[in-house]
């Protein structure tokens, strides 16, 4: 693997999300840290426009990346140990890409939100990744990175301190600025034109253990009504309102993947989900109702994909998670998370590009297959998370 001359190619460095990645290599990782990395895309043009309209030095390396060429795609293969890609949504895109790198044992990280399609991935590659040693690590963004790996350390803390993991984990986003991408509304839409065709689809969406082939856990709770949450207590007297949360539906899934690939490590009665807080009383049901009916992320009014928010906008963002964990004998955990950048890009592009490293700097031990961030990446991952991309993970006073 080392006679390859590039550790990681950014596929799709001339998108958004891609630019915002090479940026970050750029200040993170330039040339002299020891990592080798490429700006990779489908058109060499646009890719030496982008490196300079970046500031990139002259020599940062390009590599023409055209997955559904199978010349280009093998060419990829053989340059680099990695391939980081943020050319969604995968289900239209990332076919090949997943196949050509668990045939040739090439790690790969992305930022899909789209179970159903992952499901597709896992039966038809995983015994491939295994057998080539391929890592193969879906989901390295604000879905499903800060949610999976806060439940990974609730976990941790639990056992710790009172010898078993919490049965019941509830996933709570305090505070959150900042927008969605345009690719995570592409991904929205093409899973549910996907699933208008396909009822097998429909299927998976909507089964929580979507992505644990062979387990069903215990009934989840669905997440999908305004509500007033017991387990935060109240303020001034009132019951505090939680909404829906658009990212629930792939972080849950994730979250139980994860539990199935630590053999149960928070056990087979595990239930999770995930909620927004809106607040106390009236005003905070009022904000739920509103949340529970918005469902712009899905119209023709939404971002496109390889539209974004401002630097100022993104540098303005900011997300704060509680993750609040009992078990039967009424002990309780809190763990915070919190992100210094918006959700969707500005936090985004410093996790998966973290993630990326730590897969091929600190997790020599994870073996080939298709994984999510808790079992392959765990304690390093949080630990580079918060020494360089601006994450805190820690245990809040009960």
């Amino acid at each position: 693997m080392s006679q390859k001359p590039f550790d990681l190619v950014v596929h799709g460095a001339t998108g958004f999300t891609g630019r915002l990645v090479v940026e970050y290599l750029l200040q993170r990782y330039p040339a002299g840290s020891g990592l080798r990395w490429a700006m990779g895309g489908r058109n060499a043009e646009k890719l030496a426009a982008v490196r300079d309209e970046l500031g990139a030095p002259a020599d940062t390396p390009l590599v023409v990346t055209d997955t559904h060429n199978p010349a280009s795609l093998q060419a990829l293969m053989d340059a680099t140990r990695l391939v980081l890609t943020t050319v969604g949504p995968y289900q239209l895109y990332g076919n090949e890409l997943v196949a050509a790198c668990a045939q040739a044992g090439v790690d790969y990280v992305d930022l899909c939100g789209e179970p159903a399609w992952m499901r597709q991935m896992i039966d038809a590659h995983e015994a491939a990744a295994k057998a080539s040693g391929a890592r193969i690590v879906f989901s390295c963004g604000f879905d499903s990175i800060p949610f999976d790996l806060g439940v990974y350390l609730l976990q941790t803390e639990m056992k710790a301190r009172f010898g078993h993991p919490a049965s019941r984990v509830r996933g709570r986003v305090r505070k959150m600025k900042g927008t969605f991408s345009g690719g995570t509304a592409a991904s929205l839409k093409a899973t549910m034109a996907a699933a208008a065709t396909n009822p097998g689809v429909l299927d998976l969406l909507k089964n929580p253990f979507s992505l644990t082939p062979g387990f069903e856990g215990p009934r989840q709770p669905s997440g999908n009504k305004p509500m007033v949450d017991e387990a935060l207590g109240t303020v001034g007297g009132d019951g505090v309102w939680v909404a829906p949360f658009v990212m629930a539906a792939i972080n849950t899934r994730n979250v139980h993947r994860s539990n199935f690939l630590l053999q149960h490590a928070y056990g087979t009665d595990f239930v999770y989900d995930e909620m927004l807080v809106t607040g106390p009383g009236e005003k905070g049901e009022a904000i739920a109702n509103a949340v529970a009916g918005d469902k712009s992320l899905g119209s023709d009014k939404g971002p496109k994909p390889g539209e974004g928010p401002s630097r100022e906008e993104r540098e303005n963002g900011f997300y704060d998670v509680l993750f609040l964990g009992t078990d039967a004998a009424g002990n309780t955990l809190r763990v915070g998370v919190k992100g210094d950048r918006d959700p969707g890009y500005g936090s985004t592009s410093k996790m998966i590009t973290e993630a990326a490293v730590c897969l091929l700097q600190d997790a020599s031990g994870t073996p080939g297959g298709i994984w999510t961030t808790a079992p392959a990446l765990g304690a390093p991952l949080i630990a580079r998370l918060q020494a360089n991309a601006g994450l805190s993970f820690a245990v809040e006073p009960t």
